[in-house]
């Protein structure tokens, strides 16, 4: 069984997925960490995330991977474990640049579709039904207004200490929403055949019972 969920930064989509997954006993596959991990290995080597050909070049050098250990992922970029360093507002910023580069895309997508071919799954991002799992079982396309998707990871960010106010956070997220939605492969859509969740007054517990009813 593959699910796809898709949505906008702060709608919810990666903490449902994880929810459901545990729900459903099957794995989970974040996909945004991946291009994060990306984005970590730019920034790591001085690699201006615009520059295609420089970013083309990391990637056919770089060793990515993603596996699970004791049912968590874990991505590691040439055998580092990089999960613990990929959740700041720069890293963020960097990983919707450099996924906006087809280069990028398809070397991540096609390590996405190895691992969803192995078990019953489910994958969060912004194009899973669109492009990665087109033939998923099961389509969501979860969003909320922005404010809140601001104010929820403003308050996820509060213990990080990244030094943003939300004013600021809801301003990267308009623009990153702008970027995703705008990019010329496989931009941020809802998939034909997915179903609308918007799950501005929904806790998390509320919009995975409003799912599992879908499922049945």
């Amino acid at each position: 069984m593959k699910i796809a969920i898709d949505g906008p930064s702060g709608s919810g989509k990666s903490t449902l997925a994880k929810t459901l997954a545990k729900r459903l006993n099957i794995y989970y596959l974040d996909t945004g960490s991946m291009y994060r991990s990306a984005a970590y290995a730019a920034v790591q080597t001085g690699i201006d995330v615009s520059d295609e050909s420089a970013v083309a070049a990391l990637m056919n050098r770089t060793v990515f991977l993603t596996e699970y250990e004791n049912g968590e992922q874990q991505n590691y970029v040439d055998g580092v474990n990089v999960m613990p360093f990929i959740r700041t507002p720069e890293i963020s910023k960097a990983a919707s640049d450099i996924s906006a580069h087809p280069c990028v895309r398809y070397k991540l997508v096609d390590m996405q579709r190895q691992v969803s071919q192995n078990y019953d799954i489910v994958l969060d991002g912004r194009d899973i039904g669109t492009f990665v799992l087109p033939d998923a079982d099961y389509k969501f396309y979860i969003t909320a207004e922005a404010a809140e998707r601001a104010k929820r990871r403003f308050l996820e960010d509060a213990d990080k200490n990244t030094g943003q106010t939300l004013d600021e956070v809801l301003m990267d997220m308009k623009q990153r929403d702008y970027n995703d939605a705008n990019r010329g492969l496989a931009p941020l859509k809802q998939a034909d055949d997915a179903i609308l969740i918007d799950t501005t007054d929904l806790s998390i517990d509320e919009v995975v019972c409003a799912i599992l009813k879908y499922l049945n």
